[in-house]
């Protein structure tokens, strides 16, 4: 039941990488179309005497992994040889899509990812797997074992969502095999996208799963809004807190007197290396330190749980450059001496052995407030979600307070309003200059939000050779070419078109039209932020102007 290799289409049947369905009055969705939205696809994995590692299984039956991939997900869905033991584990790794990114770029991934905070925003190049792992004991099976693995693979990052649903499928899938998760891809091949903001519920295997998509428009600082269905469902949902947020005190409590300095860390995309006695362990460590900086995107490259088996072991292993900046989670014993050259090794999992390893000197100075809080609130036995709440604003603020100093002076880099005129080409946002930055600070800096003393300066000099002011300086600049091109188009569609029109020749009237068409095929595919008015107003120029040109002209401009 395995997919055919190679690379090509994701999906044959019309999904994702096919092209898209010829218009019609009520053209259906592709197949597997909504079960697309959530999951690229279902595998089970299982250990075979002979041949190690296979893939028993992809569903939907049609959907397309590479030999890379396949191998690749068939190592990855097992703990390693040094970490095994009986009973069922969770755990997940992440991967890098080898057939290329997908293209086209659909429509919904786009109005997904411009809703939802970056962070959370679906993936273009990799793929995250979700394992559920069970080895038990058995004596009809040859090797005296059953050892296999249920996968979801997802290009979003939910793992608290897929988790839970694991928890519901994987145990029935194991007693009743292929028809119970044909079943289960069926159901969620009936829920409803995931819609920023929104609060869903999501039937499976006679649960309601009930969780709330975060949005771009959500205030960092509260809590987000509990879920609260309007229709009386049977039986009672079950509610997930959060589609993504781990436990972050329960991750970090071995290391609880380094946070700070991981948190540095991981804004200046350091290498760093994390040695778990089991994915589980890895998995979680990595992606928590991976959210350490939200709201704040993370751009460097992550692996929750890796091994010598991987496709891309030489390429992040190699000693013959500097290591790679990437956050490596591993159990395999090797990796101690394989690694060692590593600038930052986290140790976790083993109370005696855990700590952070590294010659760095922190540029910030240890926030002593926060650590004597938390552990006054294990002496209080807190409730592990109250100290992670706890934890996860003191970073939130740590980081807006990073940031903030950032956004207020590439604002200043933004031509004024009153520059902008209708009939001209609109200036360009000014350069980001790091000296006039860091100049700025004295007035500006994170020193008016944040009571923390240390080297600002030193920190944000290596934090604009990192990944992340790279991700950041990017997108926010994207933004603010969007915003300047929108509010010219403002500008235009406030003007009096007529009265520019009157000594105008035709060829300058032609050339309106090809802009404003420009600018308008512009603003409706990238959503620019512009109104709805202005976007008809402008349609509405178009057709004034071609309107005042000669036949022959109307007709090259509107052909028939």
């Amino acid at each position: 039941m395995d997919a055919a290799p190679g690379a090509g289409p994701r999906r044959a049947r019309g999904g994702r990488g096919a092209p898209p369905p010829e218009p019609g009055p009520a053209a259906a969705p592709p197949p597997w179309a909504r079960f697309s939205a959530w999951l690229e696809c279902v595998c089970v994995v299982t250990f075979d005497l002979e041949l190690g590692q296979a893939l028993e299984l992809v569903y939907p039956t049609d959907f397309r992994l590479t030999d890379k991939e396949k191998s690749s997900i068939c190592y990855l869905s097992f703990p390693d040889s040094h970490s095994g033991g009986l009973g069922d584990t969770q755990f997940s790794f992440r991967i890098r899509q080898s057939g290329g990114q997908r293209e086209p770029w659909h429509a919904e991934d786009r109005l997904y990812n411009q809703a939802a905070p970056e962070a959370l925003q679906r993936e273009a190049a990799h793929y995250f797997g979700y394992v559920y792992f069970r080895q038990v004991k058995d004596s009809s099976v040859k090797r005296g074992y059953f050892q296999k693995s249920l996968v979801l693979v997802s290009r979003l990052p939910f793992v608290r969502l897929f988790q839970a649903l694991l928890t519901l499928i994987a145990p029935e899938y194991f007693d009743k095999l292929a028809p119970c998760l044909e079943a289960v891809c069926s159901e969620i091949d009936q829920w409803p996208a995931p819609a920023p903001g929104q609060t869903l519920n999501l039937p499976v295997m006679g649960v309601v799963v009930q969780v709330r998509v975060p949005s771009r428009a959500d205030i960092p600082e509260s809590s987000p809004p509990k879920p609260c269905g309007r229709e009386k469902l049977l039986p009672a949902p079950v509610v997930l807190a959060s589609v993504h947020e781990l436990d972050l005190f329960r991750c970090f409590q071995p290391v609880l007197m380094h946070v700070q300095m991981l948190w540095e860390l991981v804004l200046l995309g350091e290498p760093l290396v994390v040695l778990a006695p089991s994915p589980a362990v890895s998995s979680e460590m990595v992606l928590a330190l991976t959210s350490l900086l939200r709201p704040l995107r993370f751009c460097s490259d992550y692996r929750p749980y890796f091994t010598v088996h991987d496709s891309e072991f030489k390429e992040l292993t190699t000693r013959t450059r500097a290591p790679p900046k990437v956050v490596l989670g591993v159990t395999n014993p090797f990796f101690t001496k394989m690694l060692q050259h590593w600038p930052h090794i986290l140790r976790v999992g083993e109370p005696r052995m855990s700590g952070l390893y590294t010659s760095y000197a922190a540029h910030l100075h240890r926030d002593k407030a926060l650590l004597k809080r938390l552990l006054k609130g294990v002496q209080k036995q807190r409730p592990s979600d109250v100290q992670s709440a706890v934890l996860r604003r003191h970073l939130l603020e740590l980081t807006q307070s990073f940031i903030i100093p950032l956004e207020h002076y590439l604002a200043s880099l933004m031509p004024l309003r009153k520059s902008i005129v209708a009939w001209k080409t609109p200036p360009q946002i000014r350069p980001f200059r790091q000296d006039d930055f860091l100049r700025s600070l004295e007035h500006a800096g994170p020193q008016l939000t944040c009571f923390l003393k240390g080297d600002w300066l030193g920190l944000y000099r290596r934090f604009f050779k990192s990944p992340h002011f790279d991700g950041w300086y990017r997108q926010r600049h994207q933004e603010m070419a969007q915003k300047l091109e929108a509010v010219h188009l403002e500008a235009i569609c406030e003007a009096d078109i007529e009265a520019w029109m009157k000594d105008k020749s035709e060829v300058e009237v032609v050339d309106l039209v090809l802009k404003l068409r420009e600018k308008l095929v512009r603003a409706q595919g990238h959503r620019l932020p512009v109104k709805a008015e202005t976007l008809q107003r402008a349609q509405l120029y178009i057709e004034m102007a071609i309107g005042a040109l000669p036949k022959d002209l109307q007709a090259v401009l509107c052909p028939p």
